[in-house]
């Protein structure tokens, strides 16, 4: 690595301007934009850098600007820059999928309609992007009956016009035909100019416009062209509500939001027009490059409309620091007036969560693939068994969280995932005794003290042996590699604690604490700190979230259990044959709730008396609240 001090520059102006740092192969390595040059590239050069600034500036051998007169131009350059030289820890922008397009060809003699992924194209109009394909084929089928333009390839259409016999389009009335001259060039051009316009504008105002048309024709006793008529409007309703919402008609803007995890972050945008969502789509950042002060908004904000215009307003869930200069970049771009705004109320934040939850669940989806792959998995343990300093990389790791509420209802859970992926079927849950008086730590001494006996006991079982005899394998046999505790430095001396009176020393263990994500060893004083967006880390700490995940369930679980049994011990006239039937019917209270009289009176023992004294005893459901959005949800 190089020492930034051998190539700080001096006499830097305090001009805006764009700069780009270099590595020692002349490789454009990060390309920034500045209001005051000086300013900027001095912080690059101080002591306290994050990490990965710091190591961006201890790659990089040389560092070079560009002065410009405004902040649009340094904007316009930056993104020229960035797009030419896809420098590595600037934000590289990666669609978690392949997005359709609805297209329209006006250039062409006969205009034609098709659903298109390739990169767009001169003299075609396109609209989405659609989320669904499914729902843009369904909407592609109506606009075929309400505007039946050519739907056919080119050479389709030249060998209908040399046949002179139309395609099976044509026959049922998808296509008014101009390759037989159904219809002349000007009719089927005026049908695509109508498709464009309906597409772009309220459809309101279109079906008005036809309704009066099929009124017109009516009264002139034009009855075949009036019910042409009615089946467009009906076609036209029916396309309009396939993305209709309940926003504001005169609504037109394009909406960003974003969801960040550890390694990697999701921008969604939806598109909307006379308060119709007609697109959507998701780009997946990958954060393990990226400098800590560079904001998402703002580098995807050029990224996506360079080869698109912008509608009069972009919302935002907040505004980036260049948001002036963005703004008028963005109406340099569409040649007109553009909005950059970030709603703090109404029916525009809603939306912004809306599509806020559309980037998570992308998000979700790309690391879900994403952790299938051998190589990411491979990397993650391999980090893990290098910064715990592991005789062998973990295959097999376990989990072990405590979950209780002030002492009561305690219950652990074990998780297991090997070659970093869950095995589901060797969960284990432990219920542990009310009358102990566990802690936190006693309880995972417990409990660890429990699993390894049973390891200790069914590990010299000939597993093969077994198999050949026809008996169930043991479910503890296999020894875990790592184990790792959620907690810090207690719940970890407490597992070790565990393994040294059992005299186990071949499994590693180590403790994951939720505050600050560090990772404990038994008798260290200092925990181990993960690079913020490192793989291992992020493996772990899905191992430890899947365990707390089980637990949580299995406690929920058990305590509604304990309040059904506490509920019916409260009613004097039931006794313990009728508690037990009650309590083994629906489990919960939250399941007696839901029971209807008859429900209830049809349990074992239990007549229509008893079950009207179980109702009138029954809490009042209590509203939950979402503590995120203030929603009150259902019970």
């Amino acid at each position: 690595m190089s020492d930034p001090a051998s190539y700080r520059p001096q006499s830097i102006p305090t001009d805006p301007g764009v700069y780009r740092f270099y590595d020692e192969t002349g490789t454009v390595i990060y390309v920034g934009k500045a209001r005051n040059l000086r300013s900027r590239l001095s912080s690059y050069f101080q002591s306290n850098l994050a990490e990965k600034t710091y190591r961006m500036v201890h790659t990089a051998v040389r560092v070079d600007w560009t002065i410009v007169n405004t902040e649009v131009e340094a904007l316009q350059l930056e993104f020229t820059w960035i797009k030419s030289e896809n420098p590595r820890f600037n934000i590289q922008f990666r669609d978690d999928k392949s997005y359709p397009f609805l297209a329209v060809s006006l250039k062409e003699e006969f205009p034609r309609i098709f659903i298109s992924r390739a990169k767009k194209r001169p003299g075609v109009k396109y609209f989405g992007p659609f989320a669904h394909t499914w729902a843009l084929r369904s909407t592609f089928e109506l606009l075929l009956s309400l505007y039946p333009i050519r739907s056919c390839s080119d050479s389709n259409f030249q060998r209908a016009q040399r046949t002179g016999r139309q395609c099976l389009l044509g026959d049922i009335g998808k296509c008014a035909a101009p390759c037989v001259g159904w219809v002349d060039e000007k009719a089927h051009r005026e049908l695509a100019t109508n498709l464009v316009r309906f597409l772009e504008t309220n459809p309101t105002d279109v079906a008005s416009q036809i309704e009066s048309q099929m009124l017109l024709a009516a009264e002139a006793e034009e009855f075949e062209r009036a019910a042409k008529l009615r089946d467009q409007l009906t076609a036209l309703l029916k396309a309009s509500e396939s993305t209709e919402t309940a926003l504001n008609e005169n609504l037109n803007a394009d909406v960003l939001a974003t969801h960040e995890e550890i390694t990697h972050a999701a921008v969604s945008m939806f598109s909307v027009r006379h308060g119709r969502v007609v697109g959507s789509r998701s780009w997946i950042i990958d954060r393990s490059q990226v400098l800590e002060e560079e904001s998402i908004i703002e580098s995807a904000l050029p990224k996506i409309y360079s080869d698109s215009s912008p509608p009069g307003e972009v919302i935002v869930e907040s505004l980036p620091e260049f948001s002036e200069p963005l703004a008028e970049w963005l109406s340099q771009v569409a040649g007109h007036r553009v909005l950059l705004t970030s709603p703090q109320r109404g029916e525009k934040v809603d939306l912004i969560r809306t599509v806020k939850r559309n980037a998570y669940q992308s998000l979700i989806q790309y690391l879900s693939k994403r952790s299938n792959d051998t190589a990411v998995t491979g990397k993650a343990l391999a980090e893990i068994a290098d910064a715990l300093d592991l005789v062998e990389v973990p295959l097999r790791i376990e989990c072990f969280d405590i979950s209780n509420i002030q002492g009561t209802n305690m219950v652990a859970s074990m998780v297991v995932f090997e070659d970093g992926q869950p095995k589901k079927n060797e969960y284990r849950r432990f219920a542990i005794s009310e009358t102990q008086e566990f802690d936190d730590t006693r309880a995972m001494h417990h409990v660890l003290t429990r699993r390894l006996k049973r390891y200790l006991s069914e590990r010299d079982i000939d597993l093969e042996e077994v198999a050949m005899a026809g008996g169930v394998r043991p479910k503890f046999a296999y020894r875990p590699h790592l184990i790792v505790v959620d907690g810090g430095a207690p719940q970890v001396a407490a597992a070790a604690r565990a393994l040294d009176e059992l005299g186990i020393t071949d499994i590693a263990l180590c403790g994951l604490a939720k505050r600050l994500e560090e990772v404990w060893l038994p008798g260290n004083q200092d925990p181990v700190i993960f690079p913020r967006h490192s793989e291992g880390l992020y493996l772990l700490q899905r191992v430890r979230d899947e365990a707390h995940r089980f637990a949580i369930t299995f406690h929920r679980s058990k305590r509604s259990k304990m309040m059904l049994e506490s509920l019916l011990d409260e009613i004097p006239q039931l006794g313990q044959s009728r508690r037990t039937a009650i309590m083994e019917h629906f489990g919960s209270i939250s399941a007696l709730r839901k029971a209807t009289l008859e429900e209830i009176s049809a349990v074992p023992g239990i007549g229509e008396k008893i079950a009207l004294l179980v109702l009138e005893h029954l809490p009042a459901p209590v509203p939950q609240v979402n503590l995120t959005t203030g929603e009150i949800l259902d019970s």
